[in-house]
Parts: structure tokens; sequence; C-alpha cells
């Protein structure tokens, strides 16, 4: 038997409450080209940080070549067997390729660093692995396919053979990522074993020899790629079979199609999306969906107010949209349920009240004085609305539980009476009692006659939408009616075919 040059078990980490990683599992053999995939929240990056020594499991081991990992704190051993290429650079963008390689370990000469030296071991470093990049270069002046060798080249160099690309061709293009995987493979070629995190279920087949898949947490299955059907690859993330997807199918709600359209968007570009046309009527209730980097939540974030598309319009109840200005947006009738309810969605050291009634403050009194009782009164109606578990309007929102607090947001997004609603993950990090909660009130909001966007990553968020747009790579890809499976719908996020 070859001895695994990675072999993680019994993973478990938690933070606070949570538990990221419930049994991660994960067996690496020398040489090949090994694939991580899970839905978002799986726990992928969390073994990733164990794995990399960044953090301590609190249960289970990791061994490297049958040997246990070095302590935490030795970060040259752990550079000797393990480098990430993330997508987020961590080479620094100003300095350049000979710089960035040998950065903190330059060669000096009389306690000066030998420049002539450095830029001869950068050339000799990137000509044994084949990089063709100038070791002069600026790095920030490099294509990402060029950047990712270096950082690459920079891990084999401290002697690491077992690299993770984490999300490695989210910003390359067709012929960039066939690129990179004739690189890959030249590698593997010459020793270098690679973990290759992909949402891209499509990649996994064309360069991975090997799949590991984690779910809610838990290690579900290892397998060859070659005896895993996308079919039973995209089940296995999904958590169920596909007869019994099919039970759970969700019937078509009744959508009222001459309803008039509220929200109307057209040719809508950004750097994260491109000439996106989008319709939501009155009373219906419209899903995006796709991985990280679709362009989703900036979408959604645009409607709201927090960007400006580079081109396109839209239009709410017939009059233009206001981007880039949230007070101008909240005017116009939208309200948002912002993706971060502790950076974005609370003031922390406010009460629940305050909180509640802040979008109509000039609701609660004239001449830009707030009325104290009525603003208690709105505020009370509030909690009883959304049902908010909590002492009184006066408790600092601070005490409130994580499905609290969200209903805070919630009930200040409706406060306004708005009519286009637009909530980004708006169960995400609440239990299951208050994640019921806060779908109903998209249920009541339909009822209302509110057009509503919901932007998640849960599909039980998904499940109350009349029709669900997929995004990838900035653009609509894809549309599923209410009663998608969600096999269908995890395969078109994912960006494949599930009858292969």
């Amino acid at each position: 038997m070859t001895t695994p040059l990675v072999d993680a078990r019994g993973i478990v980490k938690r933070y606070g409450p949570t538990t990221a990683l419930a049994d991660g599992r994960l067996t690496v053999l020398p040489g090949e080209s090994h694939a991580l995939v899970g839905r978002n929240g799986a726990g992928k990056s969390t073994l990733v940080t164990i794995l990399t020594g960044l953090q301590a499991a609190d249960q289970g081991e990791v061994r490297f070549d049958g040997e246990p990992a070095p302590p935490l704190a030795d970060r040259d051993a752990w550079r000797r067997k393990v480098a990430c290429v993330y997508q987020k650079p961590t080479v620094v963008p100003e300095l350049t390729v000979a710089e960035n390689l040998f950065i903190n370990r330059q060669p000096l000469n009389r306690g000066f660093i030998s420049w002539r030296r450095l830029r001869s071991r950068a050339a000799d470093l990137l000509a044994t692995w084949d990089v063709h990049v100038d070791p002069e270069a600026r790095t920030a002046d490099l294509k990402v396919e060029d950047r990712q060798m270096v950082e690459i080249a920079r891990a084999l160099s401290f002697g690491a053979r077992f690299i993770i690309l984490d999300e490695p061709t989210a910003q390359l293009d067709k012929r960039e990522i066939e690129r990179l995987f004739t690189r890959m493979r030249a590698l593997q070629a010459s020793g270098v074993t690679f973990l290759f995190i992909s949402h891209h279920l499509q990649e996994v087949y064309e360069v991975c020899q090997t799949v590991t898949v984690l779910r809610d947490a838990r290690w579900i299955t290892t397998a060859p790629v070659a005896e895993l059907p996308r079919r039973a690859l995209v089940e296995a993330m999904a958590g169920e079979s596909i007869e019994v997807i099919a039970e759970q199918a969700v019937d078509p709600g009744d959508v009222d199609h001459d309803a008039p359209v509220l929200l109307e968007a057209r040719g809508l570009t950004s750097p994260a999306y491109e000439n996106v046309d989008l319709t939501v009527r009155r009373g219906e209730v419209v899903g995006l969906a796709g991985i990280s980097g679709s362009g989703k939540v900036q979408l959604a974030e645009s409607l709201a107010g927090l960007h400006t598309p580079t081109s396109g319009t839209a239009r709410l109840d017939g009059a233009r949209l206001p981007f880039g200005d949230v007070r101008a947006a909240l005017e116009a009738g939208v309200a948002c349920v912002p993706r971060d309810r502790h950076d974005q969605g609370l003031v922390a050291g406010m009460t629940i009240g305050d909180n509640a009634t802040m979008s109509v403050l000039d609701r609660l009194g004239r001449f830009g004085f707030v009325g104290t009782e009525r603003k208690r009164d709105v505020a009370t109606a509030l909690i009883e609305r959304l049902d908010i578990h909590t002492e009184g309007p006066d408790q600092p929102v601070s005490d409130l539980s994580g499905g609290n607090a969200q209903k805070v947001v919630m009930a200040r997004a409706l406060a306004s009476d708005p009519r286009l609603l637009v909530l980004i993950n708006p169960t995400a990090g609440v239990d299951v009692k208050s994640k019921e909660s806060l779908l109903a009130r998209v249920d009541s909001a339909r009822e209302d006659g509110i057009a509503v966007l919901v932007v998640s990553d849960e599909l039980d968020d998904l499940r109350r939408c009349d029709r669900v747009l997929v995004l990838f790579h900035g653009r609509v890809v894809a549309e599923h009616p209410a009663g998608w499976r969600d096999h269908e719908l995890i395969a078109s996020i994912e960006g494949v075919d599930n009858h292969g």
C-alpha cells in the first residue's frame, strides 16, 4: 500500500456553538490531483485551514507522509509540507516576481541584499518548474494564471510537494483554464500533488483522479472520479437520491402572470455581472442563485443602492431606480436585508426599537423631532409582527440570539412598506425555528403585493420562490420555475449538465 502524502481523519472544529467540521476526512495519495467538493458551508475552507496549519483541530489528526503534522507554531515546517494558492493573491503586487519568490529570505552579501543572486536564483527556480515569467516583472502586471504559477513556484521552493488550489479557475477564461490544467499535469509528472477545490464540477472530471465530497460539515464519500457519474456526484453533494428528491419537489405556486411588473431591469452590467435582464411582478418572489463569484450578491446590492452599474437601467413601478445611493433607493421603495447582519444590518450599541425604526424616523415625528411614544408603538408592533423574542423595544440588540437579531433586520426592512424587498442570505446562521419564521415573512410579503428578490445559497430559502434565476460568471444561465428538484438546481449552479 502506498503511504498517503496527506491523511486527515476524524477532524472536528468548533467556533463557539457552531460546528464548522464534525467529521472531516481526507486521504491524498502522492502524485494525484484530488478534488474536494461540497456546497457552501460544507466545511471545505475549515478543513483547508487545518491542513495548512493555520488552525488546530479540536479533535482528529493530520499526517504528512505517515508522520504527524508539525506543531502549529513551526511555520517553516508547515511551509515544507503544504501551501495553498487562494483566489485572493498572497503575493505583494508592487514587488517583482523575484522579490516575491524569496521574500524574507533574500540572498545577502555582507548584510545587504545581493540583487544579482536574487534574480539568478529566481530565474533558476522558474526554469526548474517550467514557469515562463520574467523574474524582474512587477507582480501586479502579471495575468492571473501567471501570478498563480509564481505562487506555486514559491511554495515548491520551500520543499512543499502538496499544493492546495482554492477555486483557481474562478477568474480565468477557457484558454487560461486549459493552460493551467496542462501545467498541473506537467507538475504532477514531476512529483507534485494537488488538492483541487472548485465549484465547477466539470473541471473535476477534466483534471482530477479522485474526489472527496463534504456535506453539512461531514465527510460523505471518496471515490475515483472515473467511477463516479456526474449525477451521482451532484446527489452526494445534495444529500439525497434523485427519487427521494423527486418526492420532495415543491408544487409550483399560482403565479399571477397578469400582475403588473414592478421591477424591470435591462442590460445591467458591472465588473461582477454582465448584461442582466430581470423582471419581478407585483406579489412575485424571484430567487437569485449561483456560486460565490457568480455576481448574484453584487446584482442585488446594486438594486438596493449599494453599487452603481457601469451600464443598464432599472425601473421600479415605472420610475427610474437610483443607483449608488441607499437613501434614495429607500425613498424609491426599495428595502434590503443585507448579507451580513453584524457589519451591515445592525447598530450593536443601539436598542431593538432604534434598529427596527431606523429607516422610518421621518414618519415618527415632525420638524426633525422623533416622537418617543410613536417610535415605541411602531417598534412594539414590528416586534409582534416578526415574533421577536425580547424583553421589549428598549433591550440592546446585542443581547439577542442570531435568529432574533436577523428578525430585527427584517423588521426594519418591512417598516418602510417597500414595493421591492431585496433579501440577501436572509436565513444565514439562524436556528430552524427562526428560519421558518423569517421565510413566513416572504410569504406574507407576496400576499401584500410586494415584489421580492431572494439571493441565497440555501435551497430552503429558494423553495419559497416562484422562479429561480441562476447566475454563472456574471451571466444569467438558467431559469427554474417553482417545482424544481434539488439536483437540477445544484447542477445549474455548479455549471454542469446533470444528465451526464
